[in-house]
């Protein structure tokens, strides 16, 4: 290969492949960690689902009635509380990505830019 082409083809690698092959990892990264969290929560939910409705299972008089209502109302406050710091963890991970996305589309823009110059 001639040297004009191979300095194209260093270019077009440098611009475009990879901060390309950059951005498809960082987006893996965050779908990872995204459907993680989206699975660990749907595992709690069931788990306190199903934790709930043995407590109403066992329900057989007034004081087991009484402490199957309580444990609900507990169940309540504790999903509320999952549910929040869930939500928070999304978020989290939704923002560390954009910000990494935002990094990599400057420091590209900047590269293309010295590029272009040359």
């Amino acid at each position: 290969m001639n040297k004009a082409a191979e300095k194209t083809s260093q270019q077009f690698d440098s611009v475009f492949v990879s901060p390309m092959r950059s951005y498809t990892l960082a987006a893996l990264n965050y779908y990872e960690q995204l459907v993680g969290a989206q699975m660990d929560a749907a595992r709690a939910y069931s788990d306190m689902t199903i934790a709930q409705a043995r407590t109403w299972l066992d329900v057989k008089d007034a004081d087991s009635f009484k402490k199957a209502m309580e444990s609900q109302q507990k169940t309540a406050t504790d999903l509320m509380e999952r549910m929040k710091g869930d939500s928070e963890k999304v978020t989290s991970i939704s923002q560390s990505f954009m910000q990494d996305s935002q990094k990599m589309a400057e420091e590209t823009t900047k590269k293309a830019v010295e590029t272009a110059k040359q």
